[in-house]
């Protein structure tokens, strides 16, 4: 059955009863912020921005950036100062944490739904915030304490208010509104991550016009108001910071753009292909759809602005300027999963029959092909002291799987009686089963975050510790236990990511270790972490250990003997 061509002006009410969208929707609000709290800080990103928003906090300083007491300014703070007010209005903790990345993926999903409303109809945006509420990348990513969603999130912003105030039968004062709000967006994603925020949505705007030929748009944008804006929202800061830190442009605009994107100065480099497979797991369970969603970006809207073509361009070009950069890392393509959103949900409006049922059958292929490997997975594991972690991931796999495979069967179904109603249902329950699965398989990770965290040492570090001691770490760097310990370390021979705050501020570290091991046998009580061999290396060096606790990671150690053990 073919459906009629989706327009901007056509009613399209949803077919689900208003009532049971509304009560989908307190389903999905309490469980997307429940989860927030469900985890321990993990490695390396919740932990390095939770503990420099704590200890922007403790200093009372919002301007410069620190972490472990080191400046530290390879991105602007906004996601800091949004962690360090939660912070104070609520306390210290995980949802805490991670509630300005949460909020940021939550509110990409009300504007895709907004946007996607106001231009197409409600029945489409329904549609598309479904599609990427489950999205595993975009619904991962949103619990996890990372500056890529929060980027994301203002990014989204941006689109979504260009969308609906570039669309045919906006008011000029609406089109003004919404155009002053994508500044804003642009604003903070460059306020979140650096210049990426207003070059991308730039260099999209600027192929979208060298392809329609639309140079009017360019009259539509308030130019003059929105780039007072935007220099109102961002100057303050980088004016500020410049002043107190001289070495800041530098190292800010020239390093950690320029040099970051076309150099391997960052050691995160991938081949030309890192992004896809990340893009086919991301996009799970909609996978299927993809090539029909990249079709519907070529389809003409009518009117002056084809804001197809816009979503079309908008994911394809980013995906492929993070493939080209020199720098990648797996969240680098969030920003282009809200513009799918839209396009899948056109085309599973759109799509054939035959293409719906390969959207939900490709999930459920994959479950159950997934469910006779699950038993295996504890194989995986290389260290015997950690096959617990592996196996505590077995029972959240088989739920997830299950989840997964129980909604697409039933997706299935519905789609047999293939009706504008059936095609609705069936996206509803297939993003239920896919956001019930990612969260399942996020929260599988636990145990083994848990542990790349430290927290079994914790307990008995902080049994040890006192207000005036010092704690070391020496050949390490610990992104989550300075947070949970709530004070910062002196590195000793390393300087990883700290490298060029510690250029700057030298007196904050021990760069080399003869006169650690002087202050360490002669000094008051201490606390060092160390990996586990250089500890034994040093015992052997006939340094004064006294371990307080270990595990395959590293080890606490003290240099005079634990009460009781003298």
């Amino acid at each position: 059955m073919h459906l009629q061509q989706i327009t901007p002006h056509s009613a399209q009410a949803p077919h689900t009863p208003r009532h049971w969208l509304w009560a989908l929707l307190i389903v999905f609000t309490v469980a997307w912020f429940a989860m927030l709290d469900a985890r321990t800080l993990a490695p390396t990103d919740e932990g390095r921005y939770a503990e420099m928003a704590r200890e922007m906090l403790v200093t009372g300083d919002w301007v410069t950036p620190r972490l472990n007491g080191i400046k530290y300014f390879y991105k602007p703070p906004l996601q800091t100062w949004m962690n360090a007010a939660t912070f104070a209005a609520f306390g210290l903790g995980e949802w805490q944490a991670r509630f300005w990345t949460g909020l940021c993926g939550y509110a990409g999903i009300l504007l895709t739904f907004l946007a996607g409303a106001r231009v197409y109809g409600q029945r489409t945006g329904l549609i598309a915030a479904a599609i990427l509420a489950a999205c595993f990348w975009w619904a991962g990513m949103g619990h996890i304490n990372t500056l890529d969603m929060g980027l994301s999130g203002l990014m989204t912003l941006s689109l979504m208010a260009l969308l609906i105030a570039q669309r045919e039968g906006a008011s000029e004062r609406e089109r003004m509104r919404y155009m002053l709000l994508c500044w804003a967006g642009m604003a903070g994603a460059t306020m979140s991550k650096g210049l990426i925020g207003i070059v991308l949505p730039g260099a999209v705007l600027v192929l979208y016009t060298l392809i329609t030929r639309d140079w009017a748009l360019w009259g539509r944008l308030y130019l003059g108001r929105g780039l007072l804006l935007f220099f109102a929202l961002c100057a303050p800061w980088f004016i500020l910071v410049s002043l107190r830190n001289p070495e800041f442009p530098h190292y800010f605009f020239i390093h950690e753009h320029f040099e970051r994107f076309l150099t391997k100065v960052h050691q995160r480099y991938g081949p030309w292909y890192y992004f896809i497979p990340l893009l086919i797991i991301g996009l799970l369970p909609w996978l299927a759809l993809l090539p029909a969603a990249l079709r519907a970006g070529f389809k003409r809207d009518p009117g002056r602005f084809q804001p197809r073509l816009m979503l079309l361009i908008w994911g394809v070009f980013i995906f492929f300027f993070f493939s080209y950069s020199s720098s990648k890392l797996p969240s680098y393509i969030l920003p282009i999963f809200p513009a799918l959103a839209l396009l899948l949900a056109l085309a599973a409006q759109e799509a054939k029959r035959s293409h719906l049922l390969a959207m939900a059958g490709l999930p459920l292929l994959l479950a159950l092909i997934g469910m006779p490997f699950i038993s295996r997975i504890p194989e995986l594991n290389k260290i015997p002291a950690e096959a617990a972690i592996y196996a505590a991931f077995v029972p959240w796999t088989w739920a997830a799987l299950i989840c997964l495979g129980a909604g697409a069967l039933l997706a299935m179904l519905w789609l047999l009686k293939d009706s504008p109603r059936m095609r609705e249902r069936a996206v509803l329950v297939l993003a239920v089963a896919g956001f019930a699965w990612g969260q399942l398989m996020v929260q599988g990770s636990e145990a083994g975050g848990r542990h790349r965290a430290g927290m079994e040492i914790i307990p008995a570090m902080q049994a040890q510790l006192r207000p005036e001691m010092k704690l070391y770490a020496f050949g390490l760097y610990e992104q989550c236990i300075p947070f949970y310990l709530r004070r910062t370390m002196v590195q000793v021979e390393h300087k990883d990511e700290l490298a060029f705050g510690l250029s700057q501020e030298p007196h904050l570290w021990i760069p080399h270790r003869e006169a650690f091991f002087k202050i360490w046998r002669e000094g008051p009580p201490a606390m060092m972490l160390a990996r586990p061999d250089v500890a034994r290396a040093l015992k052997e060096q006939g340094l004064p250990l006294w371990t307080v606790a270990a595990d395959t990671r590293r080890v606490a150690l003290m240099n005079r003997p634990l009460p009781g053990k003298e």
